[in-house]
């Protein structure tokens, strides 16, 4: 199936570029940003939008994803973040100000009581270490607990079908397992 999936991303790669040459002729190709050329890429699902406001539908009026977003972008496809800038995680988070660290902690704090993170203290204080879930899992536990309506959860199914995505066949992963893998 790999085989026919990749042979299938390439003639839609193809066509793609076909049509981008067709509405850009003559595109200045320095211009475009080409991850295999530079620096500072990371492996992002492609359903991380819908994810993103999933996790806002969940948080009840306080948004977390830029903040989860900002965690995602300081991974390198390990799904773990040495938190020793907090007052920068709280700027690229979105927030400034006296109390931008406070409220990027709670942010934090939301976060872990959702499931999709993990924190451990460490020598930057409470929050020095944190373990990133995968988040398809812990949107499928939410999902069977009620928490996510059916249309996020159906569209997220119709957009995991499209990119070949099969993470919700997983295991669901209970509290129980969930912190079995923390504590191992």
């Amino acid at each position: 199936m790999a085989t026919a999936s990749k042979k299938r991303v390439s003639k839609i790669a193809r066509q793609k570029l076909a049509l981008r040459e067709e509405l850009w002729p003559g595109l200045d190709m320095t211009r475009l940003w080409d991850r295999e050329k530079s620096d500072g890429w990371l492996s992002v699902p492609r359903a991380m939008p819908l994810l993103l406001q999933i996790m806002d539908s969940l948080s009840k009026g306080k948004p977390v994803s830029s903040t989860y977003l900002d965690l995602w972008c300081r991974t390198y496809d390990d799904a773990f973040i040495i938190a020793n800038k907090e007052r920068e995680m709280a700027f690229f988070s979105g927030f400034t100000g006296e109390r931008a660290v406070r409220t990027w902690a709670s942010r934090m704090r939301i976060l872990k009581d959702l499931g999709f993170i993990d924190i451990k203290e460490g020598p930057s204080g409470p929050i020095s270490y944190v373990l990133l879930f995968n988040p398809y899992h812990v949107v499928r536990d939410h999902y069977e607990n009620r928490h996510v309506n059916e249309a996020f959860f159906n569209s997220l199914k119709q957009r995991m079908i499209e990119i070949g995505a099969n993470d919700l066949d997983a295991p669901p992963v209970t509290k129980k397992r969930a912190k079995q893998a923390v504590s191992n």
